[in-house]
């Protein structure tokens, strides 16, 4: 399986983008999309992530009630809707593969990663 990512842009503080990310292959129900974010000198953090299968989400709190992932089993993609984006949004965001529980946050424990997709938030 490859995972890759796309939808990313420059819009201005407030605005919407919807980032995909699209599997090559068959994603299993007991496995979770995840997406991350890395802003240049910081580590790379949890955004979001979704049970393939029960579509049971999990949110950082610092995007809650703004993002939301879902997916498309048809076309082994998931979403994430970026709503009210802020200046702090700034990152490049992975999406990643896990087979596990979508409540698994750390970075690690995902072993499949696709390619970045650049957002930028002005003020």
């Amino acid at each position: 399986v490859q995972l890759q990512a796309s939808g990313g842009g420059s819009v201005q503080a407030g605005d919407s983008l919807r980032l995909s990310c699209a599997s090559s292959g068959r994603i299993f129900s007991s496995s979770s999309l995840g997406w991350f974010r890395q802003a240049p000198g910081k580590d790379r953090e949890f955004v979001a992530s979704i049970n393939w299968g029960s579509r049971s989400t999990f949110y950082d709190q610092s995007v809650k009630g703004r993002f939301a992932i879902s997916r498309d089993t048809a076309k082994n993609t998931v979403y994430l809707q970026m709503n009210s984006l802020r200046p702090e949004d700034t990152a490049v965001y992975y999406c990643a593969l896990l087979t596990g529980s979508p409540y698994i946050t750390g970075p690690a424990n995902y072993k499949i990663w696709g390619q970045g997709t650049q957002v930028t938030v002005s003020s």
